[in-house]
């Protein structure tokens, strides 16, 4: 249930955080026994400060008093996706291409998981990396998670 609410989540939030003038980069979503915890990480080309969280914030937390999308109660959390920011879309992918990205597979291949390496380019069915010197193609269907790497 809760990757179909953070997909939920996403579809929501993604187009006010654009109208407000940010990206969102991603959500997370995790459930204790009485409540749950909403993260948004949001990002702009200047950056983002107190006052874009804050704004965000306060954005987000009236679309989902209105859809009411969460089935418990749940506290909100928004901040810039730091150093280590996933990657979640096709675009991500593009404008970090260059950079060194971490990549874990939702199923192992050739019995690894895990792939550390320069991303080299990202295309319509999915990335390649270089690994060790290797070329490593993965789709983006195959990741469970991607983020860059320090």
């Amino acid at each position: 249930m809760a990757a179909t609410l953070r997909e939920r989540l996403i579809a929501l939030i993604e187009p006010l955080a654009g109208r407000l003038g940010y990206e969102l980069v991603d959500v997370e979503y995790s459930a204790g026994r009485s409540s749950a915890t909403v993260r948004l990480f949001i990002d702009r080309p200047e950056g983002v400060g107190i006052e874009d969280c804050e704004r965000v914030s306060r954005e987000v937390s009236a679309l989902l008093d209105v859809e009411d999308p969460i089935p418990t109660a749940y506290a909100l959390e928004v901040s810039s996706p730091g150093f280590d920011r996933v990657l979640r879309t096709r675009a991500h992918f593009e404008r970090f291409a260059g950079s060194r990205v971490f990549i874990e597979l939702a199923a192992p291949r050739e019995g690894r998981r895990r792939y550390t390496g320069t991303l080299c380019s990202a295309g319509e069915s999915g990335i390649e990396l270089e690994v060790d010197g290797q070329k490593v193609t993965v789709g983006y269907g195959e990741m469970a998670k991607a983020r860059l790497a320090g």
